[in-house]
C-alpha cells in the first residue's frame, strides 16, 4: 500500500472518527437513559399518557343507542347477539394483552438496545483502525 499513503491515511482516519463516533453516540444515548430511568423519572410520562380508542361495535350506532337508553323496541337477533359475544370476548382479550405491556420499559429497552449495538461495532471499528495508525505512525 506504499503506492497511495495519502488514500490510505484518510481511509484509516475516516474510520477511525465513524467508530469514535459510534461510541460516541452510543455512550450518550445509554447515559441519557440511565438519568431518565433514575433522576428525571417524568422526563417520559407525557409521551405516554394517551387513551385507547376502543374498538367499535358490531352493530349499528343507532341501535346500540337505543339499547342503551332503553328507548324503542330495539330488538337484537341470534347474529347479532352472537356477534357482539365475539365481540365482548375479543375486547376483553385485547384488553388484557394490552395491560401487559408497558410502552416506556418496551421503550427504554429499544434504547438501550441500539445504544449497546452502536457501541459494539464502533468500539472494534475504532480500536482496530486507530491501533493501525499508531503503529504506522511509530515506523515512520
Amino acid at each position: 500500500m506504499e503506492k497511495y499513503p495519502l488514500i490510505r491515511k484518510i481511509y484509516l482516519y475516516l474510520f477511525t472518527i465513524v467508530g469514535l463516533s459510534l461510541i460516541v453516540i452510543g455512550a450518550v444515548k445509554l447515559i441519557d437513559l440511565g438519568l431518565k430511568m433514575t433522576v428525571f423519572k417524568q422526563a417520559d410520562s407525557q409521551q405516554y399518557s394517551y387513551q385507547k380508542m376502543p374498538l367499535s361495535a358490531p352493530i349499528s350506532e343507532q341501535k346500540l343507542d337505543n339499547i342503551v337508553s332503553g328507548q324503542g323496541n330495539a330488538q337484537l337477533t341470534e347474529e347479532e347477539k352472537a356477534q357482539i359475544q365475539r365481540w365482548l370476548a375479543d375486547y376483553k382479550a385485547w384488553q388484557e394483552t394490552q395491560s401487559k405491556i408497558d410502552p416506556l420499559t418496551s421503550d427504554r429497552q429499544r434504547q438501550a438496545s441500539n445504544a449497546i449495538a452502536m457501541i459494539i461495532v464502533g468500539l472494534p471499528l475504532y480500536l482496530y483502525h486507530w491501533r493501525i495508525i499508531k503503529k504506522e505512525t511509530k515506523e515512520a
